[in-house]
């Protein structure tokens, strides 16, 4: 239970190493109902007796202090430890009493996933994010949400809980301190409780309640969602009613104004419920998706008729979805689903589970809800269906799942209108050519993937944009591709769909690595990461996390792509993302060949995935140019032809000259005669044309090596130190190193490293990744909340930051916040 409690334990651990030497000590605990304040103590005191020398070393621990009606002793206490060998440890709900204290925050969403392993080992993955989701990073919650899970739920065949147990201790602790309060503080937690957007100055203009029971009401939700859901059921019915009224009267005109109108006492509020929908309707309209979902909502609890009511909650859904709270959205979707037999209404219901499951979920679970939404829809609701299968093809293509994929593009095929708008033509054209293209028919796919790009430019919806940036990647088109990529980021976050934003990063850093542009490919990737993370599409974290670790590999830093794959694979495998896998299989080939290890990179590309789900063919062809290097280092003429024979067919249709330049480079590796030099003198060429710098490098070091070997030196000097120049603006230490290495044996003395700081300014001569440890560095973080935070190993770091203070010609941290200041 102290997953995720690092600096939690670094804490106390010093604490007691502090009273192991004699100096006494205090640090106070602080955190909500069940935060594992207990649990750390108890770790704490067994760290004490297995450490235990001995001496005359004390641990006090004081649980629950903020129930203490005296704490007098507790301050004598606290005065008399500085010349004793004592560490005193305080939990507390409350406040610090102006003593040292930490902060028990909730755990993140991986580190929750680690304790329900923990719990239940075998939990499915599906399950698993809906509890952690649930619990809220609440050790507690997991603990119990773990524990009252029935079989048919593990099983899939009875839908996940939607709250605590009704015998949750937690539930408990909760009612129990709101009965416990003084009816003032009941009246103003009722406030908040009944309205999430009940704010201080809301309850300032309240009569009648003073700020003891505005600052009680606020200690009691501390607890978050769990308090609010907690607390929802707990209200008596008057009490809820005069908190409806109360707030009726208090707020001007507007949809929050209307529903509390309407729900200040029972009755028929349907008309309530429709001017509520219609204000949904011009929210969505306006991008604002939040205000959307909160006034369906409402509507839902107004409306008398169980279709009526589970209409309006798919609507909010569907709405919570686009704008990224997927947890708010499964909720609303079990509540419909307990109200209608509606088909209709179900497949509706459908469609938005697995839009959730395809950045959330299981791809192949996604797959199956959406073509079974489509097939519900197609003939009520044809855009809603071709829309379901644009997304069911999306998924199959995270699952690394081509069959399905052909079998979504030929149930889109067969919808196909002869006046097919362009707003639902798009997203067929897409289907239909990254079918083609799975397929290897590369020439047939070229008519509909132009089609997609030329249609991306027309239509606004961000996910238009999405499609024609896959499209043109697809095509080779980077620098047009990188446009439709960043105009997707930038109209999903104007749009309020933020819900499309890690979906549009993936394309903009690819379409940036396909350019050779690292640094805004490393940019995409991170922001990738953590807007994924902020809205728990776990499914986008992982393929930006393996973005992240090829990037690592191709510019040689083995450590932080082994750490960043390491860290990926166990979601992999548990969610069968094969695109991913696929991602991160070439990412450890390219570990293995920047290592000399051609032949273990070979084995690696040749099964071309890590873990469950399918090989992605698209990325099985880009990853070609390192097959046929693995194979050449092996040896291995007929796998290196077979391999650039099927790239060769894809960039003889695209005619992108960065991947013809990679085909110009394996056809000079390939032959050893006048015939493999005009390869890579041409390769060189369509490098230097498509600005490809990190790979006109690579292709000057093999040259480099067979000018050397063919008693050229001079030339392969020219060629070879160029490379060096190049890899070094990479930071990419592994191939200067080999390029030097080549350098000396052509002859050419090297003296001393040549990436000395350059002159000028200082903190802009730092590569883009020195430059994000710096901030953070000066930001406060330690070197392991570093490489937490970037994915990084703990000695990479370390070596990162030496070469930091090296360049900025610094000693330490405090120099270095002064220099970034």
């Amino acid at each position: 239970m102290l997953r995720g409690r690092h600096r939690q334990r670094v804490a106390v651990d010093a604490l007691l190493d502090r009273a192991r030497a004699g100096r006494g000590g205090v640090l106070v605990l602080r955190g909500g109902p069940g935060s594992g304040k207990s649990a750390l103590l108890d770790a704490a005191r067994r760290a004490a007796a297995e450490r235990a020398t001995g001496g005359r070393e004390v641990l006090l621990c004081v649980d629950d202090a903020h129930l203490l009606d005296d704490t007098a002793w507790l301050d004598d206490l606290v005065a008399d430890l500085a010349d004793e060998p004592v560490a005193l440890l305080i939990a507390t709900e409350g406040d610090a009493r102006g003593l040292p204290w930490v902060r028990l925050d909730p755990l993140d969403h991986a580190d929750s996933l680690r304790v329900l392993r923990d719990l239940r080992p075998g939990l499915p993955p599906g399950l698993a994010d809906e509890v952690a989701d649930l619990a809220r990073g609440n050790p507690l919650a997991l603990v119990e949400l773990t524990r009252a899970l029935t079989s048919e739920q593990i099983g899939g065949t009875a839908p996940p809980p939607d709250g605590l147990p009704a015998d949750s201790s937690l539930r408990a602790r909760f009612t129990a301190r709101f009965h416990a309060l003084p009816a003032q503080a009941r009246f103003a937690a009722a406030l908040r409780v009944v309205d999430d957007e009940v704010d201080d100055d809301t309850l300032a203009r309240m009569p009648d309640l003073d700020l003891d029971a505005v600052e009680d009401a606020r200690a009691l939700l501390d607890g978050g969602p769990l308090a609010r859901a907690a607390l929802r059921d707990a209200l008596p019915l008057p009490l809820r009613f005069a908190a409806h009224a109360a707030l009726a009267g208090a707020l001007p005109p507007g949809p929050r104004r209307t529903w509390h109108e309407a729900a200040r006492a029972p009755g028929n509020r349907d008309a309530f419920a429709d001017r509520l929908a219609d204000s949904a309707g011009r929210a969505r309209r306006c991008g604002d998706y939040p205000a959307a979902a909160r006034d369906h909502d409402r509507a839902a609890t107004l409306a008398s008729g169980p279709d009526a009511r589970a209409r309006h909650l798919i609507a909010a859904a569907t709405d919570h979805w686009a704008h990224g709270a997927p947890r708010r959205a499964r909720v609303a979707l079990r509540t419909a689903a307990r109200l209608t037999d509606s088909d209709e209404l179900r497949a509706r219901a459908e469609l938005v589970k697995g839009g959730i499951d395809l950045g959330h979920g299981m791809p192949d679970v996604a797959v199956r809800r959406l073509l079974h939404a489509a097939g519900e829809l197609v003939h009520t609701h044809r855009a809603l269906a071709i829309t379901a299968l644009g997304f069911a093809g999306e998924a199959a293509s995270i699952a690394g799942d081509h069959a399905r994929y052909a079998e979504t593009a030929a149930f889109a095929a067969r919808l196909r209108r002869p006046d097919e708008p362009d707003r639902t033509r798009i997203t067929l054209d897409h289907l239909a050519g990254m079918a083609a293209t799975f397929a290897g028919r590369h020439t047939e796919a070229l008519p509909a993937l132009r089609s997609v790009v030329e249609l991306a430019e027309r239509v606004p919806h961000p996910q238009a944009k999405i499609w024609g940036g896959q499209a043109a990647y697809t095509l080779g088109d980077a620098t047009r591709a990188h446009e439709l990529a960043t105009s997707a980021v930038t109209a999903a976050h104007e749009q309020g769909l933020t819900s499309l934003v890690p979906w549009a990063l993936v394309y903009r850093a690819l379409s940036a690595l396909l350019l050779d542009q690292h640094s805004v490919a490393l940019s995409a990737a991170f922001e990738g990461v953590h807007a994924a993370t902020a809205i728990s599409q776990h499914n986008a974290v992982v393929d930006h996390l393996t973005i992240l670790a090829l990037l690592a590999a191709l510019r040689g830093d083995t450590d932080t792509a082994v750490h960043r794959v390491e860290t990926a694979a166990e979601q992999i495998a548990q969610r069968g993302l094969g695109r991913s896998g696929t991602f991160g299989a070439w990412a450890s080939a390219c570990v293995d060949l920047a290592l000399d290890r051609p032949a273990d990179a070979l084995d690696r590309l040749r099964l071309m995935t890590a873990g469950a789900g399918g090989v992605h063919a698209g990325i099985k062809v880009m990853a070609a140019p390192h097959v046929v290097e693995a194979a050449v280092g092996c040896g291995r003429r007929s796998t290196a032809d077979r391999a650039l024979g099927r790239y060769e067919k894809w960039v003889g249709a695209t005619n992108s000259p960065a991947r013809l330049a990679l085909s110009h480079r394996c056809r000079a590796m390939l032959d050893d005669g006048a015939a493999g030099d005009e390869h890579f003198r041409e390769a060189i060429r369509l490098h230097r044309a498509s600005g490809t710098a990190m790979e006109l490098a690579k292709t000057e070091l093999f040259y480099g090596h067979r000018l050397r070997r063919g008693r050229k030196p001079r030339a392969a000097r020219d060629v070879l130190r160029d490379a060096v120049k190049i890899f070094q603006r990479y930071e990419a230490d592994r191939w200067v190193a080999r390029a030097r290495a080549e350098l000396r044996a052509a002859g050419e003395t090297v003296t001393g490293p040549a990436d000395a700081p350059p002159t000028g300014d200082r903190v802009a001569s730092l590569t883009p990744q020195q430059a994000q440890i710096a901030r953070l560095v000066a930001e406060g973080a330690t070197n392991r909340e570093v490489a937490a935070r970037l994915f990084l190993s703990h000695r990479t770091v370390e070596h990162h930051l030496r070469n930091i203070f090296a360049r900025l010609e610094v000693r330490s941290r405090v120099e270095l916040t002064r220099v970034l200041d």
